[in-house]
């Protein structure tokens, strides 16, 4: 069984309680072979990587956008570091979505997604999304009930679109234990040199971890849909996290058949002309 096929979210109520934290789907190694078995994807990954963005202009271009959504530390970070950071950063694009500034509350909640969506031919990454306007925004009631509810029809319709123009839709939620979390805030109070990442308004969202918990679930139930599947990653195990998304995105690259763009050029003309060109030769 492929990753994509152990991580996928069966249609359906969702209960995340049902989902492990801790576990380790399709690896039956432990972190050092997750590690070293991580780290050979990566030739192959930025191969294909490379064939995507070097279709970029051709006729039927594709592109790819892995949307990634967790609880604090769950470790969108740490992917885009292991991860991402395994294919060639000239064809990734990486959006980091923070609080909507007051010219983005302004307009609809996708206003400022849809600038960020990624051009044919490459790998967009989104670090939170536009799920947070149905995250933290029905917990914190950010938005009336009403508009809520709105928000999940429009984010299917708005997936829909860009599964049409080509774009392949990953979204992953790294599914981490409060107490992980726990455990990943006191390592950062307890190193000065990760104080940066703390926030203690994390230890105020903690608190209403059981109503985020809810909300993811029915987030994901709602959105759901066969052109744009979630996958539920087990993220307490930090190298498994990484490595299952570098699996989520090879098995991806694999089924999209990519190639190498056929020349649009005569290949022996241009051969000839460089055999017979002799700029730089009265200087050898």
């Amino acid at each position: 069984m492929t990753f994509l096929d152990e991580l996928r979210l069966p249609s359906g109520p969702v209960d995340l309680s049902a989902w492990s934290t801790n576990a380790k789907p399709n690896f039956k190694g432990g972190k050092s072979g997750g590690e070293k078995t991580l780290a050979g994807l990566g030739p192959r990954l930025l191969d294909l990587q490379t064939r995507l963005y070097a279709q970029r202009d051709v006729a039927d271009a594709r592109g790819v956008l892995l949307v990634l959504q967790g609880m604090d530390t769950s470790g969108k970070g740490g992917v885009l570091k292991h991860t991402v950071g395994l294919v060639d950063p000239v064809g990734v694009r990486i959006t980091s979505f923070k609080a909507p500034t007051k010219q983005e509350r302004a307009h609809d909640f996708l206003w400022r997604i849809e600038k960020a969506v990624p051009a044919l031919g490459y790998v967009g990454v989104f670090d939170r999304s536009h799920y947070e306007d149905v995250l933290i925004a029905r917990v914190r009631s950010l938005a009336p009930a009403d508009e809520i509810e709105r928000r999940y029809g429009a984010i299917n319709d708005f997936e829909q679109q860009l599964v049409d123009k080509g774009i392949v839709i990953l979204k992953c939620m790294l599914h981490i234990s409060p107490a992980e979390q726990k455990e990943r805030l006191l390592a950062r109070l307890d190193d000065p040199t990760k104080h940066w990442k703390y926030n203690p308004g994390d230890v105020d969202e903690r608190q209403l971890w059981d109503d985020y918990t809810r909300a993811y679930e029915i987030a994901l139930e709602r959105t759901n849909t066969d052109v744009a599947p979630w996958y539920v990653v087990p993220s307490d195990r930090k190298w498994y996290r990484n490595l299952a998304i570098g699996q989520i995105l090879l098995e991806t690259f694999e089924s999209m058949d990519l190639d190498w763009p056929k020349a649009d050029f005569d290949v022996e003309a241009e051969r000839r002309r460089l055999a017979a060109d002799t700029v730089g030769e009265s200087h050898a």
